[in-house]
């Protein structure tokens, strides 16, 4: 009976493997979270042009435009921080 020894050379290692993994959805989320920012962007510009909008628009979704703005542009300036830390 003879034994055959095992070649695993090119083998990724588990822990090499984890890693790449790793930073690959790291990256995906980077680019998820980049177009949540453009998202609010837009969102927060509609808000605006809805809020000014005049008479066109009933009052109470000018008011609720002119309060969610705020809120858009803080939370797109929190996300921007948060991203730039990196």
């Amino acid at each position: 009976m003879s034994v055959t020894a095992l070649k695993i050379s090119n083998v990724e290692s588990i822990a090499d493997k984890i890693k790449r993994l790793r930073d690959e959805a790291q990256g995906h989320a980077r680019l998820h979270a980049q177009d949540f920012v453009r998202a609010l962007e837009e969102l927060e510009a509609l808000a605006g042009d809805i809020a000014v909008g005049g008479e066109a628009y009933p009052v109470g979704i000018r008011q609720a435009a002119k309060n969610i703005g705020p809120q858009l542009a803080g939370a797109r300036l929190n996300v921007t921080a948060l991203l730039g830390r990196d």
